[in-house]
């Protein structure tokens, strides 16, 4: 495997510096990089020619000039470069940490959702084929995907941030409001479960009922302003944890892994009491990483030694497990600054604009600016996540239909397994192979797309860096945008390629 990935980094670098070369010439002669100067009024236009045609060597034909960038950027992998200056005469290596940490974040969040959410509606689509499920998500599904990222990003700004800041300052759930998202969850919960029409009824029944007693229990706790899990919602939480992974697993039969699992989500109740005096203000992002892996960790091993004969699948459980549980504590630990951030926001929680809050950028409470980062994330965000999903999910869908009508899937049932082993076994790691192409090819156009979102909610991020480059005709910013993008293309194609393997042995990289 050392060696394949060795020649595809080589062959690589090849394909990426054709790709910068061309893209590095064509913009160089598109566009007159004095036009600002030529159409201002500055008496001195022809000193502030010279001056940028020295600073950005325009002397030199666009060909030479791009060698002449391209040492720079070898240079400064080997700590004797730089990224080269601006049209302003700025470092650009100066301006990339902060646009490229914003974009990665934007990406790397509304990614994950997209491939999650995706890969789950897809599977529960095709487990239920022309059912009414399947065809209200195919009809949401090519909606969403039609629907251009501007339009979905004005939405989500004009509902879920207005509207959700608006009702926050009275948050009184109406009768018909109450009763028409238990409707809808209802309907949800009864086209997942499927089954004979009384089963289904139950189900309906349940979700509707559930719902409207969560949301109505939620308003008279005062829910909406000052939320928090607390130990209650913890075990809840973690219990039903629990059961989903069991249920997607090993089934409900199985016990120990349920004893095994059920201990990891009581520990989080446990330690949520002493965990608050660890989780000061003050401690940094590595801390809450750390907590985090350190728990996942421990949970595995509690799976490894506490897991029988079966302990290769419970213990992969018990992390799964871990990992929510910790990222619960965490989260309820940040609700805990909800009621300050309220009043600081003027009870208008959900930003629409920016990356950030100034009057949060200096503080030292850890749990405020991870708050701030996650409202001014949360609608860039899901504008490219819903697209995405859309699109993941038809994919998946597609993929797994394909698999389950294969030869083997048969023979796997003719065995006698249950159908759970069947599809997640079995099933679904094949069907992950065509989805795990598409998203290693589109990691390039959710950043393209990213340009769009950052335009909408002002975001100050590789997108704003990209489009000022470009009407400037200002290479240098223009062509680390360009090598960023570039690169993580080509690096999310080879994890792919590594993937492959994984998800199916029979592939093998030589």
């Amino acid at each position: 495997m050392l060696r394949f990935i060795l020649r595809r980094l080589f062959v690589s670098i090849f394909i990426l510096l054709g790709a910068l070369f061309l893209v590095y010439c064509l913009v160089a002669i598109s566009k007159d990089p004095f036009a600002d100067i030529v159409q201002s009024t500055a008496p001195n236009k022809q000193q502030l020619i010279e001056a940028r045609t020295e600073l950005l060597n325009l002397d030199v034909p666009p060909p030479a000039r791009f060698f002449i960038w391209l040492g720079g950027m070898l240079g400064f992998l080997v700590g004797n470069g730089t990224w080269g200056v601006n049209v302003l005469g700025q470092d650009v290596g100066a301006l990339l940490p902060n646009v490229v940490g914003q974009t990665l974040q934007l990406v790397t969040g509304a990614t994950l959702i997209a491939i999650v959410a995706g890969i789950a509606v897809g599977v529960a689509t095709a487990l239920r084929q022309y059912s009414g499920f399947d065809y209200a998500v195919t009809f949401v599904s090519f909606l969403l995907y039609s629907l251009p990222v501007f339009f979905v990003a004005v939405i989500l700004k004009l509902y879920l941030a207005i509207g959700f800041n608006d009702f926050l300052q009275n948050p009184q759930i109406p009768i018909g409001v109450l009763l028409l998202v238990g409707i809808i969850i209802g309907v949800v919960v009864m086209s997942v479960t499927g089954g004979p029409p009384k089963q289904r009824l139950i189900a309906f029944a349940a979700g509707a009922v559930g719902t409207i007693v969560l949301l109505l229990l939620m308003q008279a706790l005062d829910w909406f302003r000052e939320p928090s899990l607390g130990i209650p919602l913890m075990l809840v939480l973690g219990l039903t944890t629990v059961l989903v992974v069991a249920v997607l697993t090993v089934g409900l039969r199985e016990r120990r892994n349920l004893v095994v699992t059920g201990a990891v989500a009581l520990s989080g109740a446990v330690l949520w009491f002493p965990l608050q005096f660890a989780m000061t203000n003050e401690i940094g992002v590595w801390f809450i990483v750390a907590l985090v892996l350190a728990y996942t960790v421990l949970a595995w091993l509690a799976g490894q030694f506490f897991g029988g004969v079966d302990r290769h699948q419970i213990r992969t459980n018990a992390a799964i497990v871990g990992f929510v549980v910790a990222v619960l504590l965490v989260i309820d630990r940040i609700m805990q600054v909800w009621p300050a951030y309220m009043d600081a926001t003027g009870d208008r929680p959900i930003a629409t604009v920016g990356a950030v809050n100034p009057q949060f950028a200096g503080t030292d409470n850890i749990w405020l600016q991870l708050l701030d980062s996650g409202t001014h994330l949360l609608l860039p965000t899901l504008s490219i996540a819903f697209i995405s999903i859309a699109q993941y999910s038809r994919y998946s869908r597609a993929s797994l239909l394909d698999v389950m009508n294969m030869d083997y899937i048969r023979t796997a049932r003719a065995k006698g397994l249950p159908e759970r082993t069947v599809v997640m076994r079995h099933a679904l790691r094949n069907a992950l192979i065509p989805v795990t192409t598409v998203v290693a090819a589109d990691v390039g156009a959710i950043i393209s797309g990213a340009i769009v979102t950052e335009q909408i909610f002002a975001w100050r991020a590789m997108g704003s860096l990209f489009t000022a480059s470009l009407e400037t005709v200002d290479l240098n910013p223009l062509m680390a945008y360009m090598l960023i993008t570039a690169s993580l293309t080509v690096l999310f194609n080879l994890i792919a390629d590594i993937l492959y393997s994984v998800l199916d042995p029979r592939i093998r990289l030589s």
